[in-house]
């Protein structure tokens, strides 16, 4: 039904489109740019959805692209799988040492709970910091409100 891009019929375009100029520059220029708007026609119409001219069995652009993307993160996940095996993401390669292994994982653990402790320590810290602002603020405010204008003094001259 549709005309769609082969590799003979790009073949014959180019060779069409080379001959074109060799005889007559007009001619080669009318063929470049009617292959060049039938290609750009072609792409057109296969993002609009037309099953019969899509490969890709009438997905969409946007449907493509996360499908590629789900295939990708389940390569690195296999990949990950391999690497770390029933040892989780994080899990380091044995040392083959069993008493550093244990060492190491006992010093990691201590790490991210200290990590996790001084997080929590800053956003207290700041929490602090936040309230003695406002309060000086608003004890600025107050202190403001509770005075009386000041009376603008005229210029001496």
């Amino acid at each position: 039904m549709y005309f769609t891009f082969t590799r003979e019929a790009v073949v014959l375009h180019i060779l069409f489109v080379v001959l074109a100029f060799h005889f007559f520059w007009p001619l080669g220029l009318a063929a470049l740019a009617f292959f060049i708007y039938r290609r750009s026609q072609w792409r057109r119409m296969a993002y609009a959805g037309d099953s019969e001219m899509m490969p890709w069995n009438g997905q969409g652009r946007f449907e493509r692209k996360m499908a590629r993307a789900q295939e990708k993160v389940s390569r690195a996940v296999a990949k990950a799988e391999r690497y770390c095996g029933s040892r989780g993401w994080a899990a380091a390669p044995s040392s083959g040492n069993h008493a550093f292994d244990e060492y190491r994982r006992e010093t990691l653990k201590r790490l991210e709970d200290e990590q996790t402790e001084f997080h929590d320590f800053l956003g207290r810290l700041r929490a602090a910091k936040d309230r003695s602002e406002f309060d000086a603020f608003m004890a600025d405010r107050r202190r403001r409100e509770s005075e009386p204008p000041a009376e603008p003094q005229a210029p001496q001259g």
